[in-house]
């Protein structure tokens, strides 16, 4: 190649090897969006107001929690719909609500699974429902809780939906635990445990998982 089509084309290169990245991850997304909605046009006939929502999240705490709690599932969130189109109640940074489609694309390989209440055509009510999202709006805008505490002063996800049902139903989805119970062995479970509590880890604190919820017997899977 002769010099000066080099000099030429070394910036391009350049600019082009910088901005591959960036591009790729745009593409990802894009992807994955595309499939979320397909996923969402074929799930869509199939879900009630209620529903419960899990799937592998992408966040930096979510290797440790699936490794502690020894599931895949490490975030989980409520269906309602509105108007037409499906969106998540979920606990985040803050307690907000997304699209299902954006929330499906958010998790790892766009997988999910969708669970129910087993008798939901009888407890489910109308005015059942609207005392499930009464409950949920006290928590609307409230920060996420890094630290898995059981106050309301914050709240993570599989709280969150514990929360609600049992206010506006009476009931337990899952079992509840005590930090102590997972398995806390693990290098990356352990750092993680460090950079939030230091020495000081409330091992007795009580806990609901999103796999506690998931295998629940009060549950029947939907998708």
């Amino acid at each position: 190649m002769k010099p000066r089509l080099l000099l030429f084309l070394l910036p391009l290169l350049l600019v082009a090897f910088l901005a591959y990245p960036r591009l790729h991850r745009r593409y990802v997304r894009l992807q994955a969006g595309r499939h979320a909605a397909t996923v969402v046009a074929d799930a869509a006939p199939r879900l009630h107001d209620g529903d419960l929502i899990f799937q592998t999240s992408q966040s930096a705490q979510s290797q440790a929690i699936q490794l502690a709690t020894k599931s895949p599932y490490s975030h989980c969130g409520i269906l309602f719909r509105r108007g037409r189109e499906w969106r998540v109640f979920e606990a985040v940074q803050p307690v907000s609500e997304t699209s299902l489609a954006k929330w499906i694309a958010r998790g790892k390989y766009g997988h999910f699974v969708v669970k129910r209440l087993r008798d939901a055509e009888t407890v489910l009510t109308p005015a059942v429902l609207e005392r499930l999202q009464a409950a949920g709006r006290q928590y609307q805008g409230k920060s996420y809780d890094l630290y898995f505490g059981w106050s309301d002063e914050r709240i993570y996800c599989s709280e969150l939906l514990w929360k609600m049902y049992k206010t506006a139903t009476g009931r337990e989805i899952g079992q509840l635990q005590t930090l102590r119970e997972f398995d806390l062995s693990h290098p990356a479970v352990q750092a993680k445990m460090r950079e939030r509590y230091g020495k000081n880890i409330p091992l007795d604190e009580k806990v609901i998982s999103p796999v506690r919820m998931l295998e629940s017997e009060e549950l029947v899977t939907v998708r």
